[in-house]
């Protein structure tokens, strides 16, 4: 199936909606990363499904930064270099899900669902965990972190890479959830 590339008064709306549940999780961020995390990944996917990776990317770009305006994180005001590297690991999540899962899951028929889709979808999810713990855990926290920050270390480098893949792992559960109404609507306005 040939995917869409357009760029129109559509796909605007349908990012700006995204975009306003992303910040409106936001405000839940101190509560747990496990209720915006799945929230931001999910709308991250529905944007690449459902818009293009162009919108995907821009929702990637902007979250990070009203993630910090909302909450104001103080490991990211400590080390700002985090927030570049949390867009460009949301932005791996994005062309992943361009690449190995977009066709499938916009596809008519029962292969939207199977277990390679699932398989996909976590291979996505450890691209993302894997590209952040990589950049953020091994080299930019602890080359950077000051030293009144040292002891919380561990706990920064589990938030920033084994959470990132099990909270993109749950945002892949509300996709397949989500997806399986919005698709028919979707793939016949395509």
């Amino acid at each position: 199936m040939k995917t869409s590339n357009k760029f129109g008064a559509k796909q605007i709306a349908i990012t700006g909606i995204l975009l306003a549940i992303c910040i409106a999780s936001q405000f839940f961020k101190n509560l747990s990363i496990f209720i915006t995390g799945p929230i931001i990944n999910t709308c991250i996917v529905l944007a690449v499904l459902s818009t293009n990776l162009a919108c995907a990317i821009a929702l990637c770009i902007i979250t990070p930064v009203t993630a910090f305006l909302i909450t104001g994180s103080p490991i990211m005001s400590a080390v700002p270099g985090i927030i570049p590297l949390i867009m460009a690991g949301n932005a791996v999540l994005a062309v992943s899900v361009h690449f190995l899962l977009k066709n499938t899951m916009l596809s008519k028929g029962r292969a939207a669902g199977g277990i390679i889709t699932y398989l996909k979808a976590v291979l996505c999810a450890a691209l993302k965990g894997g590209f952040m713990g990589l950049t953020i855990c091994l080299w930019l926290l602890p080359t950077f972190i000051p030293e009144k920050m040292a002891p919380k270390l561990p706990t920064f480098q589990i938030t920033f890479s084994l959470y990132q893949f099990l909270t993109a792992l749950i945002g892949f559960v509300y996709v397949f959830v989500i997806w399986a109404a919005l698709r028919y609507v979707i793939v016949s306005d395509k």
